[in-house]
């Protein structure tokens, strides 16, 4: 059976399932320091509207990807932070490529200048997504928090646009 694809307007409707594909991050260990998820109304205040996605296969959502802002100071309003989660039916299907493609166009789009995120070390899939897309290693944070008493260290990736701010 081919498989019918869509990415779309992340709503208020998607989010449910949003919320289930990201409590199964959560439960890895290795996708967030986030140990439960918000509701609705808090998840909602904390991303750009007009940048998430949800990503339906056969009208199922497989994953979502948005961007939050790093800052509320104006020198960076073209920075976000990437959030990107696959639901675990779904994932080493290039579900993840897509959902960040999209995040990369539309960011361009609406003068996103740099994206960027923070993935723990463990976290081959989305690194080696992350660097196949562009983004590249800019830092290494070692022991920025603790998750379930444990300290982590990440990788801090980022992607520069090559079409804002480059003059």
């Amino acid at each position: 059976m081919q498989a019918n694809v869509e990415i779309t307007g992340l709503l208020p409707e998607h989010w449910d399932a949003v919320r289930d594909i990201y409590l199964q991050g959560i439960a890895t260990r290795s996708a967030t320091f986030q140990t439960q998820a918000p509701g609705w109304e808090e998840w909602d205040r904390g991303h750009l509207s007009n940048l998430r996605y949800v990503l339906l296969e056969n009208g199922q959502a497989a994953g979502w990807a948005a961007l939050s802002p790093v800052s509320g100071r104006s020198v960076y309003a073209g920075v976000t932070e990437v959030s990107l989660y696959v639901h675990e039916d779904f994932r080493a299907k290039g579900i993840g490529t897509l959902l960040l493609q999209r995040l990369i166009d539309e960011s361009e789009q609406a003068g996103i200048w740099t994206l960027q995120s923070g993935i723990f070390l463990e976290n081959a899939a989305s690194i080696a997504l992350h660097e196949k897309l562009g983004f590249r290693k800019v830092g290494y944070r070692e022991k920025i928090g603790k998750l379930e008493g444990v300290w982590r260290d990440i990788i801090l990736m980022e992607r520069r646009s090559r079409l804002i701010g480059t003059t």
